[in-house]
């Protein structure tokens, strides 16, 4: 097991220790199942499914994006599965969370990252949240950790919704930054009403 965040702490992820190589940014969550009266269990209502996006965003010193576009520039998402560098790429779309384990991956070759990217942002989303009246609110056991390429557990950041968390539809999760020679890993934990990450992206413009 990994070193276990709070929201704002950061842990040193030395690659004297760790195999920085690849690693891999795991996301996991489920949804809470709904409250049903009598009549809810008897016709075995389903609890609805959760579309919830990975993202990730690269940036330079400035905190800015090079290429501040959708298309072919330093956003990872569903329809840029991988950065044009090589060394980020989203392995594919979990629409529902189900089962156990990593829901959605994102791996980052941090070694062999370009030496102008400073540091990457991770951001998830509820896939049209507001549309479908969905919230995290209604998301438990949700998770963000890293993974070196020996299958060691670098750091882990748990975060669950709550009665607190009904108006927001996105986070920012957490960060990798370089330190040194190595990386720094940080919760954020920030959650946003909005559920289209592109508004999210304007601070990086």
């Amino acid at each position: 097991m990994g070193v276990s965040l709070q929201k704002g702490q950061g842990v040193s992820l030395r690659k004297e220790e760790n195999d920085l190589d690849e690693i891999v940014i795991g996301l996991g969550w489920d949804v809470a199942k709904p409250k049903t009266g009598l009549l809810g269990g008897l016709f075995g209502q389903k609890p609805a499914e959760y579309d919830l996006d990975a993202i990730a965003v690269l940036l330079g010193k400035n905190g800015k994006m090079f290429m501040p576009r959708l298309e072919n520039g330093d956003v990872v998402f569903y329809n840029n599965l991988q950065h044009s560098s090589g060394c980020v790429r989203l392995t594919g779309d979990n629409r529902t969370g189900a089962g156990d384990g990593d829901d959605e991956q994102i791996i980052v070759r941090l070694n062999a990252l370009p030496p102008d990217y400073d540091r990457i942002v991770f951001i998830v989303a509820i896939y049209q949240g507001a549309a479908n009246k969905q919230s995290f609110g209604e998301v438990e056991n949700a998770f963000i950790r890293a993974v070196d390429r020996r299958g060691k557990e670098l750091v882990r950041f748990n975060i669950s919704g709550n009665a607190g968390f009904s108006a927001y539809r996105s986070m920012m999760f957490a960060e990798v930054q370089r330190e040194g020679s190595g990386w720094t890993f940080r919760a954020i934990g920030q959650p946003h009403t909005t559920d289209k990450f592109v508004d999210l992206l304007q601070q990086f413009v």
